[in-house]
Formats: C-alpha cells, structure tokens, sequence
C-alpha cells in the first residue's frame, strides 16, 4: 500500500506567530516543509459578529497518517481559541518530493 500525503492549511495572526509555529512543527517531523503566505484577509463569523483579519497563512506538506499529531500539536501552541486545521489530500505528486516529505518524518535524529 502506498503512503497518502496530505496539504494542511493553518491561519496565524502575525508573522511571528507564523514562523514560530512553522519551524516548530518541522523540528518535530509533523510536517516536512511548511510555506507561509502572508497578506491574507480573512471574512468570518465569531461571537456573534462578522470580522475580518489580516491573516498568514499556514501550507504543511504530511503524510495523512502524521494529521492527528499535527492537529493537537497547533492546538496546543495556537493563541487563536480556535485554530483553521484544514486537511486537503494530495492526489498526485512529483515521487522525488512525496519521498522527501517520508524520509524526513520518519527520519532517527
């Protein structure tokens, strides 16, 4: 069977925010490479009201089976009471690059 991969999306408030955590979830191989995209303006409800946030956004590259992990991970370390954790599968890809994501998070220090 092969290994199915997945693309994570996470919205951060700040660059900081986005950095800190983006690094932290590479350094414990829950995600082999993650981009961030800043400039984002994000349109929902909360507590009643319609808001809107300048956001950055979070694109982790994982293995479906490393989700679980990677989603109490930024739970834990997100300031937001509720974080965006968003899994998109991953069809295709390049093999080189899905092997990448494998050796990486499963790699022994």
């Amino acid at each position: 069977m092969s290994t199915e991969y997945c693309l994570v999306l996470c919205t951060c408030p700040d660059a900081k925010t986005a950095e800190t955590l983006a690094a932290d979830v590479v350094a414990e191989r829950l995600a082999t490479c993650v981009n961030i995209v800043p400039g984002l303006t994000s349109v929902y409800p909360w507590e009643g009201k319609i808001e809107t946030a300048q956001e950055h956004l979070l694109l982790m590259k994982t293995e479906t089976a490393a989700f679980e992990a990677l989603e109490v991970f930024v739970r834990e370390k997100h300031p937001y009471e509720l974080p965006e954790v968003i899994a998109v599968p991953v069809l295709r890809g390049s093999t080189a690059y899905l092997d990448w994501i494998s050796e990486w998070l499963h790699r022994k220090s």
